[in-house]
């Protein structure tokens, strides 16, 4: 009897599980998602100026290359449009069950029983979680969120039906979402109101964008495509990805950077003073802006550094009493990083529930499986690399490990399979001592940190990724017969 498969969620991850299912002649699958269309965050997110953090030509599965990328840093609804292209190329529409969340998996009789929004249900063999990371949008507790009578709304809920040109716009958040949206909307808004608590620090990464002739010769020559590829894979894992766990060689590359691009583009005294963050550069995230800096020296861009201290019908009211009165309220204040396939309910095996497994912290035996939980994988769990590499090839990467688990029970080595709570304990405990070398734990808040404060990142080298993800070590899992 052939097995049956769920994927959960229709992003960059269930995507490609759905891809890699059926080269393997695997076809009966299905791919729950609980919004109306594929493509996870960028999907959700719209606002003005997205792109992505990490180059085009890396920023896509290594098996489906895309030659045309507008620019180096490509905005969001091209990336959108390459996974519509993709799972249309790989004929998934049939596999899609849109508008349909899952409330409940839970394992009995050797399958996993699964509950849908709205009452109907399936049964399989096997759940992979593609939930995603930065799903769950994180509002502000600010006082009188409630009270602002014009419109509000967060980054990654944007209503495009709010005129902005010539209007007072606010902007409460200074991460990445922001730094974008500032430059994008500092010359048609009549003036812009950024309210910061915590300054950032930002590496000046051109944008260019890819003449015909380039992306003519990326489509006639794979090869060159591929070279794009492994540079800028190359140039991560050898600079960013080594630096913040520890290379303090490389690390002062990117602070020494990081600061000439504010000493050398930001003229005024003062505002400098006030961008200038009070942590180590990669502490958070890093931003990589070369537009930035220069849209908040425009007139019609104000910083606030003064903290909020209630919002009124009108506008922002900060500490020292002014109110900053608005039109629009732009609530860029990032996502739950650590709730990853919450709120489902998930209950494995003797009743076991995976909210009392993670009531302390998220652990997972490498970022992909729980003990307890059989044929229940994750991609991009907890403390994947999503703060060193690519998430794409992270991705692609924890399938194929996943996919050699799932082989034991296809091929009939064992009934289930679920990692061991001894080596899952033990995976974890090198992690914490292992975070200890790297620059998320060196006094900055950031949405790395859970609630512990300790980063749910991976603390070693891509090299090391590389290796451990590369076969199961069976002596890590129990193997049901």
């Amino acid at each position: 009897m052939s097995k049956r498969f769920a994927i959960i969620g229709a992003g960059m991850s269930g995507i490609l599980t759905a891809i890699k299912l059926k080269q393997r002649g695997i076809r009966d699958f299905a791919i729950y998602e609980k919004a109306g269309g594929l493509g996870g965050t960028w999907r959700d997110n719209t606002y003005p100026g997205l792109s992505c953090d990490v180059p085009s030509h890396v920023y896509a599965y290594s098996f489906e290359l895309k030659a045309d990328w507008s620019h180096r840093f490509s905005p969001g609804a091209e990336i959108q449009g390459y996974f519509e292209g993709v799972a249309k190329k790989y004929e998934l529409d049939s596999h899609f069950r849109f508008n349909s969340e899952i409330v409940r998996a839970e394992y009995r009789d050797g399958r996993w029983h699964l509950s849908i929004k709205g009452g109907a249900t399936d049964v399989v063999d096997f759940v992979i979680c593609a939930t995603g990371v930065l799903h769950h949008p994180a509002y502000p507790d600010i006082p009188g969120l409630g009270d602002f009578e014009g419109a509000s709304f967060h980054s990654a809920r944007w209503d495009h039906s709010v005129p902005l040109e010539g209007r007072r716009i606010g902007i409460i958040g200074t991460g990445s979402t922001a730094i974008q949206i500032v430059p994008a909307l500092a010359d048609t808004v009549l003036n812009l109101t950024l309210f910061q608590r915590t300054a950032q620090w930002v590496l000046p990464f051109a944008n260019p964008a890819y003449s015909e002739d380039e992306k003519a010769m990326y489509h006639t020559s794979p090869e060159r495509l591929q070279q794009s590829y492994d540079f800028w894979s190359a140039r991560f894992v050898d600079t960013f990805a080594r630096a913040v766990i520890g290379d303090q060689d490389e690390l002062r590359k990117i602070e020494d950077a990081c600061r000439t691009n504010l000493e050398e583009n930001v003229a005024d005294p003062d505002l400098r003073r006030r961008l200038t963050p009070n942590y180590r550069a990669a502490c958070k995230r890093l931003i990589m802006s070369d537009t930035f800096y220069p849209a908040m020296q425009k007139p019609s861009v104000a910083l606030v550094t003064d903290g909020i201290d209630q919002i009124e019908a009108g506008g922002v009211r900060t500490k020292d009493g002014v109110l900053h009165e608005l039109d629009v309220l732009v609530l860029a204040t990032g996502f739950d990083g650590h709730a990853f396939l919450r709120p489902m309910d998930v209950v494995g095996e003797s009743g076991r529930r995976l909210a009392d497994a993670w009531a302390q912290a998220n652990e997972a035996y490498r970022s992909v499986a729980v003990p307890g939980f059989p044929n229940f994988f994750m991609l991009v769990g907890p403390n994947s690399p999503i703060g060193n590499f690519s998430v794409v090839l992270i991705s692609e990467i924890q399938l194929a490990y996943i996919l050699q688990l799932v082989d034991l029970v296809l091929n009939g080595k064992c009934r289930a399979v679920a990692p061991k709570e001894e080596a899952t304990h033990r995976f974890n405990v090198a992690l914490r001592e292992a975070m200890k070398d790297t620059i998320w734990v060196t006094g900055c808040r950031s949405w790395y940190l859970d609630r512990n404060g300790n980063p749910a990142l991976w603390p070693w080298s891509f090299g090391r990724f590389r290796r451990e993800m590369s076969s199961p070590d069976l002596a890590d899992f129990d193997l049901a017969a």
